[in-house]
């Protein structure tokens, strides 16, 4: 564990360290304009006369030396430092040689001048009472002091920096984070677990209503993960099985905070918020639950299955994982070979293998992915004898907080179907789609929009005048990185996920939340984690229970066959899993598209009941 959360501090350094610097002097001097990288600064050459223009110019420097090479980044950090030597003592003359020390310290061998620099910061803003400056200099003095191995000496100036950050909470996180590294450094697992649970209720608190933060996942992930880690590793050597279960709950529970905060972020509105407030999660009977926690040096495995935590660990990392996703996504997607097969084993043996004495019994597997997991369809991996989609009904979701798991209502169904089966803006034309929508019609009838009855207004009409079970949209669409740009094609134009959830959501209000959304035609990118996160969250977002969606765009010779048959088995009474995965099972027992490519892309996300 030691090992692994070191490697987080090298891996975030180097990448983040001068941004920080930036932000410190932002915090309390707003920069003035001349651009660089995105960021207003004041020119290098700023007026001659005066403090405010000498403390402009040095902070304009500062900003500088984060885009150059460190050749250059050392000679404008040293004409930064030498107009500050000139300049009096203030609060925002504190902050600025903060950043000049957070500077220095992303350099190499630049630390002892770092070092000097942040303690000439925080003992001057000590001098002038200025609590906040004094609590950043004093925190970054002791992450420098990390780094050059004075544990002893961090540890005090990380709990002085915490102690005068309480009421800066954007701070104080960063602090505690700190401190638990520390202590777990030094072999304190209790107070370290302490400090960084201290540090991820801080952040959950200040990251409510946050603006978006592209590197979200980069910057905040591994205090989740690492507190998770601290828990994971402490389990096994718990006597108590009691505490044992706690223990490992706790972890489980910490990496769905994260989840949950990742979804928040990457959508960038209340709805993960208003579903958990909605819902009452509890551990279910009638599943078992599968969370691979991807950590630096290895993967742990939790099993819920009949009401207890099962735990195992694979030693596979993050990033090996992620090489294989994407040579397994890559593979299935060339449906004339069979170049899939090592790597579906080989997932296999890390993901599944481990747990299976577990699962035994078990008719429904549904799994909370994280990261490259999102990307490949989880039902293909195979044992060596067949695919996971023969021993279980397999569903995702991005995490149990975030189902809502209750079976269909009784009551008949009322359906919307869309779809767009002709060429329209500039996409190709989707000839199954008429089929498809003829097919679930035989077994529903409702609403038919097809092609140019097929638009937003017309949709937004539809939901308005009555409720609807289903919601089922057969067209072009896109998940992207940016979920601004992820779209459904309509006949008139694209229904962005931000107008697909103001159509669809009115209906929780009414009580009656659509039950499934299935978006047949829609795809993300292979190796894209962020797009398809996007992909995860679609039910969440659009405020339905749960969705049919594919990873790739369906062949359009089975497409009609593999949704209509999942639609059969929902009329017959199976549950959305089990309905998806006896349609599935028609196509791999086909000799025509035994390739898990046909069958493996469309995914039930989120209530498998």
């Amino acid at each position: 564990m030691k090992r692994s959360v070191a490697l987080w501090c090298l891996v975030l350094l180097p990448a983040l360290v001068v941004a920080e610097a930036m932000r410190i002097i932002e915090a309390r001097a707003p920069l003035t304009p001349g651009a660089v990288d995105g960021r207003t600064v004041p020119p290098i050459e700023a007026a001659a006369a005066g403090d405010d223009a000498a403390l402009a110019a040095a902070q304009a420097r500062i900003g500088a030396a984060r885009l150059a090479a460190p050749a250059e980044a050392a000679m404008l950090l040293d004409q930064a430092r030498e107009r500050l030597r000139a300049l009096p003592a203030s609060p925002e003359h504190a902050f600025t040689l903060t950043a000049l020390g957070l500077g220095y310290a992303a350099l190499p061998g630049r630390r002892d001048e770092a070092l000097e620099v942040l303690r000439v910061a925080a003992d001057e803003a000590q001098a002038l009472g200025d609590a906040p400056a004094e609590g950043y200099a004093r925190g970054y003095l002791g992450r420098t002091l990390t780094e050059a191995g004075q544990r002893d000496a961090a540890l005090v100036q990380s709990r002085r920096a915490l102690l005068l950050s309480q009421t800066a909470p954007e701070a104080r996180y960063r602090w505690q984070w700190q401190i638990g590294r520390l202590l777990n450094e030094a072999g304190e697992l209790e107070g370290a677990i302490a400090a960084y649970r201290q540090a991820v209720d801080t952040l959950q608190q200040i990251r409510t209503g946050a603006g978006p933060d592209p590197a979200f996942r980069e910057r905040l992930a591994p205090l989740y993960f690492e507190l998770a880690e601290l828990l994971l590793d402490r389990a096994p050597r718990l006597t108590d099985p009691q505490a044992r279960q706690a223990a490992l709950r706790e972890a489980r529970d910490t990496v769905e905070q994260f989840k949950a905060a990742e979804l928040r972020d990457y959508f960038q509105d209340d709805c993960v918020t208003a579903f958990q407030a909605r819902i009452s999660p509890v551990e279910r009977p009638d599943a078992a639950v599968l969370y691979p926690i991807l950590l630096p040096g290895r993967t742990e495995l939790l099993l819920a299955a009949n009401g207890r935590l099962l735990q195992a660990s694979v030693p596979i990392g993050r990033d090996a994982l992620a090489r294989e996703t994407e040579a397994l996504r890559q593979a299935l997607e060339r449906r004339t070979t069979h170049e899939y097969l090592p790597h579906a084993q080989r997932l296999y043996d890390w993901l599944i293998r481990p747990l299976e004495a577990g699962l035994a019994g078990q008719a429904t597997l549904v799994i909370v992915p994280d990261g490259p997991l999102r990307t490949i369809p989880l039902a293909a991996l195979h044992d060596g004898h067949d695919f996971v989609l023969r021993r279980f009904a397999v569903a995702i979701t991005p995490g149990l907080s975030l189902t809502d798991a209750r079976p269909l209502p009784s009551a008949a169904p009322r359906a919307l179907l869309a779809g767009l089966s002709r060429a329209a803006q500039g996409f190709g034309a989707l000839p199954g789609v008429a089929r498809e929508l003829a097919a679930v019609h035989a077994l529903y009838g409702g609403t038919v929009l097809q092609d140019q009855a097929f638009s937003a207004h017309a949709v937004a009409q539809a939901l308005g005048e009555r409720p609807y079970t289903i919601v089922h949209i057969a067209s072009h669409g896109r998940f992207e990185r940016d979920p601004s740009a992820s779209f459904l094609l309509a006949y008139d134009g694209r229904l962005t996920l931000d107008r697909l959830e103001s159509l669809l959501r009115p209906a929780q209000y009414r009580d009656a939340p659509v039950e499934l959304l299935t978006l047949s035609a829609c795809e993300t990118a292979a190796g894209d984690e962020r797009a398809a996160l996007g992909l995860a969250g679609v039910a969440l977002k659009a405020g339905a229970r749960s969705a049919l969606a594919s990873l790739w765009r369906l062949d359009d010779r089975v497409a009609a066959q593999l949704i209509a048959d999942v639609y059969r088995g929902l009329k017959a009474g199976s549950s959305r899993a089990a309905a998806l995965r006896a349609a599935q099972l028609r196509l791999l027992d086909d000799p025509r598209y035994r390739h898990p490519g046909y069958w493996a892309p469309l995914l039930l996300i989120g209530n498998w009941l």
